[in-house]
């Protein structure tokens, strides 16, 4: 049953792809496409899918997914939304890009997920969303949502508006991820957690070549396995802007962290940006080499124990904005200076 569920998961999204590659060619700039009866929002670069915003009810969180490469190649892990042959299936809160974090008031909203047992749900959060404000196409895309960060009573902590700003060309791809966070009925608490925050699960061939079986625990305590495997077609390698690679990136400071690797037989390279006006700037890095790469803001203490512990007070009524950077290349890879050029740009913008 397993193996046809994952031949129905890899017929759909040759299926998607297909379809999206039909799109004309002389179809140019980004186009979203918005479908409330299926709960997602399609965007296309000149023609071709890039990626769906997706905001399934009973689900944990939205969340962009699929999200493909220019030449077409899926660099997202597909479980548990749509898992393929192959691939791991460890951390099913790990879906496709979100933006999240381990310690709100105590609740974390970062690791809710279907593995969460019910008599446990109370220690986590959801993220709800709420409505889309704006969905609008032309040379870039805008994408503008409310959503609520709510206990699992459906009280709300915190009201987040979020604008995602997409663009493209023939070999590159970008999101601007520009996220204000608003406590709404009283105080609220960002408290120390490594568990956060503008992140993405990557499919196998980015993950970083591993023969051994890891146990990874979260904020709580609780273990996740995470199993050896075939390294076969695997070719990540992290790289950051203090010029570490690939393990020693974990938990180090970071303007921008760089993942490429070999999939299809095209080099794709993709990075997480930071802004130098965002709080805890230069963020720090929560890349593993099975395959979660996220930068995070507020966890300081809990990646380098010479930290001091950081807290965020939201008084009632105030907020905190967060802005990140993704940028994704196919054909080559995005090297520091090239980063070093996004960072610039990027800083400049906002």
């Amino acid at each position: 049953m397993t193996t046809l569920r994952n031949l129905f998961a890899a017929i759909l999204i040759s299926t998607a792809l297909m379809n999206s590659n039909a799109q004309s060619s002389n179809e140019k700039g980004v186009k979203l496409v918005r479908s409330d009866e299926k709960e997602r929002v399609d965007i296309y670069v000149d023609g071709r899918l890039f990626t769906s915003y997706r905001y399934p009810a009973g689900f944990e969180k939205p969340y962009l997914f699929p999200v493909i490469a220019p030449n077409g190649s899926l660099i997202t892990r597909g479980y548990p939304i749509e898992p393929r042959r192959g691939e791991r299936v460890d951390h099913p809160h790990h879906t496709g890009i979100w933006f999240n974090y381990g310690n709100v008031n105590g609740l974390d909203f970062w690791n809710n997920s279907s593995a969460i047992a019910s008599d446990k749900k109370d220690d986590y959060g959801h993220i709800v969303h709420k409505k889309i404000i704006k969905a609008e196409s032309g040379k870039q895309g805008l994408l503008e949502v409310e959503m609520n960060w709510d206990d699992n009573k459906g009280n709300t902590l915190l009201k987040e508006h979020t604008k995602y700003i997409f663009s493209g060309d023939g070999n590159s791809r970008t999101i601007d991820h520009i996220s204000t966070l608003t406590a709404v009925n009283g105080p609220v608490t960002l408290g120390e957690s490594k568990e956060g925050m503008f992140a993405i699960r990557v499919d196998r061939a980015f993950e970083m070549p591993s023969n051994e079986s890891l146990i990874f625990t979260d904020d709580k305590g609780n273990p996740t396995s995470v199993k050896a495997t075939d390294n076969t077609g695997v070719t990540g390698m992290y790289t950051s802007s203090q010029g570490l690679k690939g393990d020693a990136v974990w938990g180090t400071s970071n303007a921008w962290v760089v993942l490429t690797g070999v999939k299809d037989g095209t080099t794709i390279s993709f990075g997480i940006f930071d802004n130098p006006k965002n709080p805890g700037y230069p963020a720090f890095a929560h890349a593993r080499g099975y395959g979660l790469f996220a930068l995070n803001n507020l966890g300081r203490n809990s990646y380098d124990p010479k930290q001091e512990k950081a807290s965020t007070t939201l008084e009632k009524g105030k907020s905190i904005t967060l802005v990140h950077r993704f940028c994704l290349k196919s054909g080559s890879e995005i090297t520091a200076e090239e980063a070093n050029k996004v960072l610039s740009e990027f800083s400049k913008a906002y």
